[in-house]
């Protein structure tokens, strides 16, 4: 008998300095992803109306959300633990930042991209 796969939605931080968008957005992980998306994995997804994708990171997974979501576009590799990723949310309390910011520290230089060209993804 197989397992029905419940739908996972990823709580996801953009890559972003704006005071804004220092918050987590719900998106909906694509079954062809789930593999591949974990806490801590660096992620593409498509925000607002505009044409490329933004770079974010998943730091948490849940089964609803209270919004229309949209799917995660890609996985970019490069996974933190759950230790970094309440450490970066620790700094970013204590030291009135972007938890972003707090991320890319915990990165190695030259790994992050502030925005990336839209892929096509071609769906068989």
């Amino acid at each position: 008998m197989s397992k029905k796969r419940v739908n996972m939605i990823a709580e996801v931080i953009l890559n972003s300095n704006a005071k804004q968008l220092n918050k987590v957005f719900d998106y909906k992980i694509p079954d062809e992803l789930a593999p591949k998306i974990k806490l801590g994995a660096r992620v593409l997804v498509p925000f607002s109306n505009r044409k490329e994708l933004d770079e974010g990171f998943v730091v948490n997974i849940k089964e609803t959300s209270e919004y229309k979501v949209k799917e995660i576009s890609d996985v970019n590799g490069n996974y933190l633990d759950e230790k970094s990723i309440k450490l970066a949310n620790w700094m970013a309390k204590r030291y009135f930042c972007n938890i972003s910011d707090c991320i890319k520290l915990m990165l190695p230089p030259g790994t992050t991209a502030k925005v990336v060209e839209n892929r096509v993804k071609e769906k068989n």
